[in-house]
């Protein structure tokens, strides 16, 4: 169904909320703190699309170049595209290599240093490799497949690049001559095959094979030339729902011998090696933490990782061998990210971001653990103008314990108590972590207290806990929520009776399930980009992906209906007493090269069947950003649009009866 530019539905609405309370939402006016900083401020201090950032470093790993004088990464430039920059690992100013490199990722340096390869859209439609020269100082387009490629590398001596493309339905993995552009398919198994990486002889590429239900990872070695079929390695078991992202790239050894993949067979996302030539996998560093970006350093005597532990990421070096880890940068609040050894093994750069500080590139010294920042922000907004989240727990139902990011009010009048918002993160299995979070501080300035829980399904707590939720979408999952709001409603500074809840993708699938199946608990509600009806969904589902997810948490359709159905929110909304604000994106710039494309109807299918029955409830498609809002200036509208919601249905002194409080409490444990 096509949606119109910035359509705002209205379904049915009691007098007391007609004609004022829509202008409110065209036209939002907040009685807070106007000292306090904007929604322009706060997301141009970390959006690379705002203008106000002159470069983000988090937009994928920065590479070292070969002779180790400068490092590379993705950012923006002022009010200007994404480009390709480089920086003197020394310090300075960072410079513009390429001014506009589109929707991309991955840049990386040829051994030689001849050329820095990065994936673009800029030349069509679909993510294809470019070269740029340090020769020319120029870029050239070098592959032409005509569908997503999702991951390459570098062969040894500079003249190939492995890759992995979905161009017959399935990735598989190519290897490209550099520059000359020559095209050679190695595998065509209906399998995903992709994130390849080289032996250093150039002889062999180790790939992930993932199984019909992306739950296995099959280490692959195949002659680099094709020359015979691959063999399985060693295997690993990890829903993996981004197509083998996570699990990502099993590099080899400098030395050839060994091969180090990540692998959840002791309760924890750890790495592991195993020989080249076969054998038993072993622990590199057995923790219980979430480990991530492991890379061998070149001399081949350390391996560099990050470990995550409560949403705190600090790097690691072990001994190639194994052993005790020690940590090189280890914040007590913070997340390191994006690490890459220097050529010569003597530094790793790395990005450190923090809640009150947006992501920057820093290098330190492998022996003296000395540290350089290389960038910082474009913007004059000072730290203190930020609040930092205290990490709390709190218990939930059957035994669980909660770990969670409370975010205290600020800018309160004198005896003001606030309302409550609960965030729940996208996923479901994502998590919130140390992070800068410009749209909660959005929040907390105009006198919110903010609860952002890592409930039931959450990544970073071990795979019992983040497996703990299939088959019990909206319910199980719910009890951490509901437990939240408890919480919050213990806090001093804390209005009980207004609650607002909030997330986007499953965080709006959560919003959902929170207005149908625990009715009463919150005053006010704004689902973003959420799905209310699993059963639907199949009928009009076009990513793979999400097919995937709700197969391995939910089951197949249609021979687990039933449990599809008890997940989804749609099927309950007789119940709902909230008012529900129901946002989305709405891409409706048309496709010449795929016209039979329709725009995502979950969202407005909620907001009619919400109107079917009488329901109050907004509805708001924000143009051209797909499904999901991620443009800044529709951001910046949407959160005046949020604000002008929660203030009118969380600030506005309505009293409620005690005998009508009862009546509204006694739905607030979920209903099965």
């Amino acid at each position: 169904m096509p949606v119109a530019a910035a359509i705002l539905a209205v379904g049915f609405w009691s007098s007391a909320s007609g004609a004022d309370s829509r202008d409110a939402i065209d036209n939002p006016q907040s009685a807070s703190n106007t000292s306090a900083p904007s929604a322009r401020e706060l997301l141009s201090l970390r959006s690379p699309l705002s203008g106000g950032v002159i470069f983000s470093p988090t937009l994928s790993p920065p590479t070292w170049s070969p002779d180790g004088s400068q490092i590379s990464f993705l950012g923006s430039v002022p009010g200007g595209s994404l480009g390709l920059w480089s920086i003197n690992p020394g310090g300075g100013s960072p410079q513009l290599l390429v001014n506009d490199v589109s929707v991309s990722g991955q840049p990386k340096w040829s051994p030689h240093g001849e050329y820095l390869a990065y994936i673009s859209t800029k030349g069509g439609d679909s993510p294809e490799i470019w070269l740029w020269s340090r020769q020319t100082q120029k870029d050239v387009q070098l592959t032409h497949m005509g569908e997503n490629i999702l991951s390459m590398n570098w062969s040894p001596d500079g003249t190939r690049i492995a890759f992995s493309n979905g161009r017959y339905g399935n990735q598989d993995v190519y290897v490209v001559t550099a520059p000359g552009g020559k095209v050679l398919r190695l595998t065509s198994d209906s399998r995903y095959e992709l994130f390849p990486s080289w032996t250093p002889d150039g002889r062999q590429i180790v790939f992930d094979r993932l199984d019909e239900a992306w739950v296995r990872h099959d280490l692959m070695v195949m002659p680099s030339d094709g020359s015979s079929p691959p063999h399985a390695l060693a295997e690993a078991d990890y829903f993996d729902y981004r197509i083998g992202a996570e699990f990502g790239y099993a590099p080899v050894a400098p030395d050839g011998q060994r091969i180090l993949f990540r692998s959840e067979r002791s309760g924890w996302m750890n790495y592991w090696t195993v020989p080249i030539s076969g054998g038993v996998p072993r622990p590199l560093a057995a923790e219980s933490a979430e480990q991530s970006e492991a890379a061998w350093s070149p001399d081949g005597k350390w391996v560099a990782y990050v470990a995550n532990r409560n949403g705190t990421a600090g790097l690691y070096v072990v001994a190639a061998a194994g052993g005790a880890p020690r940590a090189l940068v280890n914040p007590s609040v913070g997340i390191v990210a994006n690490i890459a050894w220097s050529p010569d093994s003597g530094q790793l750069s790395y990005t450190l971001e923090e809640p009150t500080a947006p992501a920057e590139l820093f290098t330190v010294n492998l022996q003296t653990a000395r540290v350089t920042q290389l960038t910082s922000p474009y913007s004059s907004l000072p730290r203190q103008e930020l609040a930092q989240p205290r990490k709390i727990t709190y218990p939930s139902a059957d035994g669980y314990t909660i770990s969670a990011y409370l975010y205290e009010p600020r800018n309160l009048k004198p005896e003001e108590k606030a309302p409550g918002i609960m965030w729940v993160h996208g996923g479901p299995h994502g998590q919130w972590k140390d992070s800068y979070q410009p749209e909660v501080q959005f929040f907390v300035d105009r006198g919110y207290a903010v609860l952002l829980p890592n409930i039931r399904g959450s990544t970073g707590y071990g795979k019992d806990f983040r497996e703990s939720i299939k088959g019990c979408w909206g319910h199980c999952d719910l009890q951490d929520v509901l437990a939240g709001v408890a919480y919050l409603k213990r806090q001093p500074y804390v209005n009980a009776a207004e609650m607002g809840i909030h997330g986007v993708s499953y965080g709006g699938i959560m919003t959902m399930y929170a207005i149908t199946f625990a009715p009463g608990v919150f005053q006010a509600a704004i689902p973003e980009s959420g799905y209310g009806d699993w059963v639907t969904f199949h009928e009009w589902a076009n990513s793979l992906s999400d097919m995937q997810l709700i197969t391995h948490d939910l089951g197949s359709f249609p021979e687990n209906q039933k449990v599809l159905q008890h997940s989804s929110a749609i099927f309950s909304v007789a119940q709902v007493t909230t008012p529900a604000f129901i946002i989305q994106g709405a891409d409706n710039i048309p496709n010449p090269w795929r016209p039979a494309e329709r725009s995502n109807p979950e969202a407005l299918d909620f907001a009619h069947a919400l109107g079917a029955h009488s329901k109050l409830y907004r509805y708001k498609a924000y143009p051209n950003n797909g499904y999901y809002i991620n443009s800044f200036e529709t951001t910046q509208r949407k959160l005046e649009d949020m604000l002008a919601f929660f203030d009118q249905y969380l600030k506005d002194d309505l009293q409620t009866a005690p005998s009508a409080a009862s009546a509204a409490t006694a739905g607030e444990s979920p209903h099965h």
